[in-house]
């Protein structure tokens, strides 16, 4: 039983040091100008839009608070 419990052992601090070499890697990418994120993982953050995008936005949005305003002086003339 004994040799069960060292084996999980070293194994739990292999895995510690494997994350920690990661991280050390990836600190040395980013000084060298790569990135620093691994191949496969998504980013955080905002997407950018493109300019037709922000037109689409821009156009529904116009249509979205022209009907608030009517339906806001609708309600005032009851």
């Amino acid at each position: 039983m004994h040799l069960y419990r060292a084996l999980k052992e070293l194994y739990a601090q292999k895995q510690k040091l494997e994350r920690v070499i990661a991280s050390l890697e990836e600190l040395r990418l980013s000084g060298s100008g790569a990135t620093a994120t691994p191949a496969g993982v998504k980013r955080r953050g905002r997407k950018t839009m493109g300019l037709q995008e922000r037109q689409e936005v821009s156009r529904r949005m116009k249509r979205y608070w022209a009907s608030r305003r009517k339906r806001a002086d609708a309600g005032k003339k009851r």
